[in-house]
């Protein structure tokens, strides 16, 4: 109700007060961010739920490398592999004997690409991440995270930096085995991290569905 003062005394006039439009807009803005940013949520929560899977294969497979080392370490060259006239050493240019040859030992790359499935597997992503991981074992500090998207000339340099590491003259096999489980180590940190963050955005999920509800 509005007082109007006229000359002639007080004129009474009611205004109805209707819904602005502007308010129903912003509603529908709301709503509209508050769905977006559940997707954002979801789509996180999928990845930290595909990211420990790998982390889990990550530490199987290196688990297997530490035990292929462990039954036999090699230095300036890949593998040696059994043969009816002893063994043998297999170098880059001979890496088909490893198809047809039980394989006797390993040097450090060499053991996480047999881990992986062997030499045809080379350049699949859970062997390329375990050596990535193997290097910042090797090379970073243990509280900064892995940097998993390494470009391949970057791999390359770091492949490179494990194999001068596994065949300098005062390498033991012992350093490789500790190194290797040094790795599975800094994965299951890794792991840790995405259980903490998963364990955050999960109340945060809840109270975004709550909200969206009450709409």
């Amino acid at each position: 109700m509005t007082v109007v003062e006229g000359v002639e005394g007080e004129v009474l006039v009611s205004i109805a007060i209707a819904p602005s439009a502007v308010d129903t807009t912003t509603g529908r803005r709301e709503r509209r961010a508050g769905r977006r940013a559940e997707r954002r949520v979801l789509e996180r929560l999928d990845a930290l739920s595909a990211q420990l899977a790998e982390l889990h294969a990550i530490r199987d497979l290196l688990a297997r490398a530490e035990e292929i080392v462990g039954t036999g370490w090699v230095q300036g060259a890949w593998f040696t592999v059994a043969t009816p006239r002893g063994e043998r050493v297999v170098t880059a240019y001979d890496l088909r004997l490893v198809r047809d040859r039980p394989v006797t030992g390993a040097c450090l790359v060499g053991a996480v690409v047999q881990a992986g499935g062997g030499p045809a597997a080379v350049r699949s992503q859970t062997v390329q991440r375990s050596l990535d991981l193997t290097w910042h074992a090797l090379r970073e500090d243990d509280d900064r995270p892995v940097a998993w998207c390494r470009g391949p000339q970057v791999r390359a340099l770091q492949v490179l930096d494990l194999t001068h590491w596994n065949d300098a003259p005062q390498r033991i096999q012992g350093d490789v085995v500790d190194l290797l489980g040094a790795a599975r180590r800094t994965a299951a940190t890794e792991r840790d991290r995405r259980h903490a963050e998963r364990a955050e955005l999960v109340p945060s999920r809840a109270g975004s569905v709550i909200a969206q509800s009450a709409t």
